[in-house]
């Protein structure tokens, strides 16, 4: 069990290494926490640029690879937001990758992948 603020999440190694998708790990951990900041801080960085956004949704893919190691991770993000451009939107969107506290805590991971689609 992971144990963050009295919430716990249960897993095992079946649940890490053999496919039991009953129970979550470490690396989905890491997923979630990296897409719900990124998220927030693309909200954040898109209401100062006075162009809030209507919804906002972010998943994330955490690849474990030989080590063992998080070799990749690849953002898959859509965001309806009123008054912006799609070249604005993708620029801000890097920049929320880039900057994320999330993204920053993670920088030991090599390949950080954002695929960003405005709505």
């Amino acid at each position: 069990n992971a144990e963050y603020m009295g919430k716990s999440a249960p897993f095992t190694f079946a649940s890490r290494f053999e496919g039991d998708g009953s129970k979550t790990n470490p690396e989905e951990l890491i997923g979630a926490a990296h897409a719900g900041c990124y998220s927030m801080f693309l909200s954040a960085l898109l209401t100062n640029a006075n162009t809030p956004p209507t919804s906002i949704k972010t998943s994330a893919v955490v690849t474990l690879g030989d080590g063992p190691a998080v070799t990749s991770i690849e953002l898959e993000c859509e965001a309806v937001v009123p008054g912006i451009d799609n070249a604005a939107f993708q620029a801000t969107a890097d920049e929320a990758k880039q900057n994320c506290p999330i993204t920053k805590a993670l920088s030991g991971v090599s390949d950080i992948k954002l695929n960003a689609v405005l709505k």
